[in-house]
């Protein structure tokens, strides 16, 4: 399909960040908008699919870089990520908490190679301002709210792993959410649950356990404080079962997530 896509500047606090936007072509009104937030690798070839898939569907997408206000730090360039990503494919998945065992194979790289890697993996699994990310996205919703392409049409979120943890943080900041979509993510903290007037919609794979035990508390939470959430669980499915570019896709639970991804948008969104 053709599509009507670029790279947009939106600035905060004085400083410029960048979004991936895609519509469908030939399309002379304001659409109903949805915003695509990242996996820890930025907004790669995986984010910018699914912003094209829903451009598809009729939206317009926007995926913001989290990674670029006030510019991309050199350990966060596209390319160091992907260099990670390589790496990291030639690891153990058990080994990818265990330091030391990284850095043996880290170890085995050429030249500066195994520095620059392991540089990037500091960069991105450590500490990160999840706070400024949310006034990112914050921000970012403003914007659409007033773009051509979007304005005054409504806006919906949807994240995957870090990206479902900060979709889901945005509902407690943005009432203008129309719904909030969290795959494989983790939820806020209960007392800030009680602010979400949108409904919250999260997808998880059932071998992912660091996520999926906590979602019985989150249901509880989200009751407690009378909001709309609804989770699903998808049997034999693991992290990231909605990535087709990695060895944990899931095909049958990524096909009815993504039916009900679409469900749930026509439904608000209309």
């Amino acid at each position: 399909m053709e599509f009507n896509r670029r790279w947009v500047e939106h600035a905060r606090d004085g400083q410029v960040m960048n979004a991936y936007l895609v519509m469908p072509p030939r399309v002379s009104h304001p659409l109903p908008a949805v915003i695509v937030i990242q996996e820890i690798w930025g907004p790669d070839d995986h984010i910018q699919e699914i912003a094209e898939r829903l451009a598809t569907a009729g939206y317009a997408a926007l995926a913001p870089d989290l990674y670029s206000r006030g510019g991309r730090p050199e350990a966060l360039s596209p390319e160091r990520i992907e260099a990670v990503k390589t790496f990291m494919n030639t690891v153990p998945p058990g080994a990818w908490g265990d330091r030391s065992v990284l850095q043996e194979h880290l170890d085995r790289l050429p030249g500066d190679e195994g520095a620059k890697v392991g540089a990037t993996i500091g960069t991105l699994f450590g500490p990160r301002d999840t706070d400024g990310m949310v006034e990112d996205l914050l921000s970012w919703v403003g914007w659409l709210h007033e773009a051509p392409e979007t304005r005054e049409m409504p806006v919906a979120s949807t994240g995957y792993c870090m990206g479902g943890a900060l979709s889901f943080a945005l509902a407690t900041r943005a009432p203008s959410l129309r719904a909030a979509l969290c795959y494989y993510g983790t939820a806020p903290a209960p007392e800030a649950m009680a602010s979400i007037e949108c409904p919250v919609y999260g997808f998880y794979g059932e071998t992912d356990t660091r996520i999926t035990g906590q979602v019985p508390d989150v249901e509880a939470a989200m009751k407690a404080h009378h909001k709309h959430y609804e989770a699903h669980v998808y049997k034999g499915a693991g992290h990231a079962f909605f990535n087709d570019s990695r060895s944990s896709y899931h095909v049958d639970a990524a096909r009815d997530a993504w039916a009900r991804t679409l469900e749930i948008f026509n439904r608000v969104l209309s």
